[in-house]
């Protein structure tokens, strides 16, 4: 057994309560940060459909708009819809904090099929064979009025996951996956 002198003995209990004071009040920080709500406003190029809708309320999911948002960003080349990956809704929504922007985020590309996203890896070399949007973590967007290069370091800046810029194709690709860029 250690014996601790008195003035040693009081520091480390003055550590061990400055500790435990930083486990108690982060769940109180956090508990504020679960107010209120996070909403989308996104639009499909491709299918020419619209979807908005609080997604996040008082630090909860909403599944039915999850689920109308999920179907908005089906493979429209095979109607196939599957869940996204929540993270990448929060990306979004942070990505529109960053630009000070509510504006209307342009869908180009979300979900991808296996069999869609291999034909696409097929005709073009910029298509990942192992792409994120299998796997419903990854979307190519705009946003009509933000320049690209702009919306392409907003979205580095977050850091977040990464981020692909195609300035010749008007679009800029945001994933869940490492924070990488190119």
């Amino acid at each position: 057994m250690t014996n601790f002198s008195p003035a040693r003995r009081q520091l480390m209990l003055g550590l061990g309560s400055m500790a435990m004071f930083s486990v108690i009040s982060s769940p109180a920080m956090a508990s504020r940060s679960t107010q209120g709500s996070r909403m989308l406003s996104m639009f499909n190029r491709h299918t020419q459909e619209e979807g908005k809708g609080a997604y996040w309320v008082d630090g909860k999911y909403q599944k039915e708009i999850l689920t109308d948002f999920d179907h908005l960003l089906r493979d429209h080349r095979a109607n196939v819809a599957a869940p996204m990956d929540k993270r990448l809704y929060d990306l979004l929504f942070h990505l529109q904090e960053n630009l000070k922007t509510q504006d209307t985020i342009h869908i180009i590309s979300g979900y991808r099929s296996p069999q869609t996203n291999a034909k696409l890896a097929n005709k073009s070399g910029g298509v990942a064979k192992k792409s994120l949007h299998m796997e419903g973590k990854a979307i190519d967007i705009a946003i009509p009025g933000i320049r690209l290069d702009r919306l392409r370091d907003a979205a580095k800046e977050l850091k977040l996951g990464g981020v692909g810029y195609y300035p010749q194709s008007g679009f800029v690709h945001v994933d869940v996956g490492r924070v990488r860029s190119w």
